[in-house]
């Protein structure tokens, strides 16, 4: 068992957190919002009061936030992680940050001594409740085996898929599909309301055919609940997909339906509702063909 320090109890953050103290590590926990703080306290997790008192003493550093920025000051910068972190001991991020700036951190920490793995996930809230997330790696493979028992208290799949960075390559190229699917979702649900079908079990069907995906296993009850309360929201899709196409540019890759689908995510972003769980797509969606009033979460 391990002493983790973990920065940052968002949606996806507190579960995580909550599972590996299930798992039977020592947590010390901090987050910049008190409603994380506390909600993470009513999981379980405890929580201390500040990054400092987070990481001193820690045999590995988790954080899972919202963007680059916010990682590089916190990996990075007056009194974060590196600052306090104990000779020998490991940095995992898990947030989804830009490629190019993982492998940078990564740099950082292993020119310090340290083990520097990014580790960014997918399964959504659900995943990060039930300890089955999918973890994709980027760093040295004996840091991974190192700190898989870390890792599999939050996740089912724990894969390496190349040095610093290719975490966070595979993670966007993840985001892009996950969005094309739901864009997908959305246009069938438009079509089969548009032939008066049984929106529901014509999905049920899809769903056990070549055209099933997990995200209408997970999306499709609360979408046809109209329920867009956000499990992820919008507006970190949105980030998600700025990531994409940046990485896409720097290598000269064309990518039409991500731009598109990207544009689409922007345009309810831009009016206002990236709070929204990113399958409010299909509101999108039945506005532009009339057939819906715009999305509200419940």
């Amino acid at each position: 068992m391990a002493v983790v320090g973990f920065v940052g109890l968002g949606v996806m953050g507190r579960p995580m957190a909550a599972n590996l103290v299930r798992a039977g590590h020592e947590v010390r926990a901090f987050s910049r919002g008190a409603a994380g703080r506390e909600e993470a306290a009513r999981l379980g997790v405890p929580v201390v009061g500040g990054v400092a008192e987070a990481v001193t003493g820690a045999d590995v550093v988790v954080t899972m936030l919202p963007d680059t920025p916010d990682v590089r000051t916190v990996a990075l910068g007056p009194g974060g992680v590196l600052e306090h972190l104990a000779p020998g001991a490991a940095y995992i991020d898990m947030s989804t940050i830009e490629p190019g700036a993982a492998r940078d951190i990564a740099e950082r920490f292993a020119a310090a001594g340290h083990d520097a793995l990014d580790a960014p996930v997918s399964g959504g809230e659900a995943g990060a409740r039930e300890g089955t997330l999918s973890i994709m790696v980027g760093g040295p493979a004996d840091a991974v085996e190192r700190w898989r028992d870390v890792l599999g208290a939050m996740g089912t799949t724990v894969v390496r898929v190349g040095d610093a960075g290719a975490g966070q390559t595979v993670k966007a190229a993840n985001q892009l599909v996950v969005a094309a699917h739901l864009q997908a979702l959305a246009e069938a649900v438009v079509f089969l309301e548009a032939h008066d079908a049984d929106v529901a079990t014509a999905l049920s069907v899809i769903a056990r055919g070549l055209g099933g995906s997990t995200v209408i296993d997970r999306k499709a009850a609360s979408v046809l609940a109209g329920d867009f309360a956000p499990g992820f929201r919008l507006e970190l899709h949105h980030k998600d997909l700025g990531i994409v196409e940046g990485a896409a540019r720097a290598r000269g890759a064309v990518l039409p339906v991500t731009g598109l689908v990207g544009r689409l995510v922007q345009s309810l972003v831009q009016r206002g509702d990236g709070a929204l769980d990113h399958s409010a797509l299909v509101a999108l969606a039945r506005e532009l063909n009339g057939t819906g009033d715009r999305a509200e979460a419940r």
